[in-house]
């Protein structure tokens, strides 16, 4: 799962899979181990379901993801508020 989410990464396909019982598709803009020190995903959501509304910026525990996939869908840039070096991260296995 790791390697799919660093592939989506660095050629910039949108994901989808489901997380919290939700299905979200999401451009993922980086990855590696949080604080806490579980691997997670920096996305930002552009479909599916939210636990909590008012918000498109996740940081999701990876291994509550399931169904991960690649849709074949590239995005092109980053999206606003997105910033190099994810604060939420100790370690950054991969970034756009």
């Amino acid at each position: 799962m790791l390697q799919t989410i660093i592939s989506a990464i660095h050629n910039r396909q949108v994901l989808s899979f489901h997380y919290d019982g939700l299905t979200r598709i999401v451009e993922p803009h980086a990855v590696g181990i949080s604080r806490a020190g579980n691997d997670v995903l920096r996305c930002y959501q552009v479909q599916g379901g939210h636990v909590n509304s008012g918000h498109d910026w996740n940081l999701c525990d990876i291994s509550k993801i399931s169904n991960l996939s690649m849709t074949g869908t590239v995005f092109d840039n980053t999206r606003p508020g997105y910033k190099k070096g994810d604060k939420g991260m100790r370690h950054i296995y991969a970034e756009l």
